[in-house]
């Protein structure tokens, strides 16, 4: 269905990226960007979940839903991460890592789903774990102050994200050896 709760709300994380990125861009002061900017991240992350739960509770679930909500995923985690290279809290290679491994094992799932294999390379516990670690990352890099005055979220982020980019490389490496008979068979 292209048009219902969950969908709606998944469409709501793609049309979110203009926002959470825009904040760091106004005349605002930048404690109030961090702040405006971390909290429509939350917002829009925590509608991941939602869509999801509800997709399932209401019965609503759909092939275009499934094809949707990774992509509004990895938009906005991609979106978030670029904004976060222009402000220097995140490290390039470590953003490259990340939109890369998600641009590649985007396109290895095609491609296993077009020669009819695509449940060799299914969504497993590892890159769930990465996607939580990488939505927990994310606001503290864009919060960027001191948490109730005992949290550097900075500290806290630049050491999620790096955690996030291993956990990025293991899951990469670990789809493509699931893949690898197929593709060992299919390029002979």
């Amino acid at each position: 269905m292209f048009f219902n709760l969950p969908t709606l709300l998944t469409w709501a994380r793609i049309v979110a990226i203009p926002l959470v990125v825009g904040v760091f861009y106004t005349a605002l002061a930048p404690e109030t960007q961090n702040i405006v900017g971390t909290a429509l991240f939350i917002l829009f992350a925590l509608t991941d979940w939602a869509d999801g739960y509800l997709a399932r509770k209401l019965n609503m679930t759909s092939s275009f839903g499934a094809f949707l909500d990774p992509v509004a995923d990895k938009f906005l985690v991609a979106a978030a991460l670029l904004v976060l290279v222009h402000l220097g809290r995140v490290d390039a290679f470590v953003a490259l890592v990340i939109i890369g491994r998600e641009i590649a094992i985007s396109a290895l799932r095609e491609w296993m789903a077009q020669i009819g294999a695509s449940r060799s390379v299914a969504v497993h516990m590892l890159g769930k774990l990465k996607t939580v670690v990488q939505l927990v990352a994310i606001p503290f890099l864009l919060y960027h102050g001191m948490l109730f005055g005992l949290i550097d979220a900075q500290w806290w982020g630049t050491w999620l994200i790096r955690i996030s980019a291993v956990l990025t490389i293991w899951s990469m490496v670990y789809y493509l050896q699931k893949a690898l008979p197929e593709i060992r068979a299919r390029v002979r």
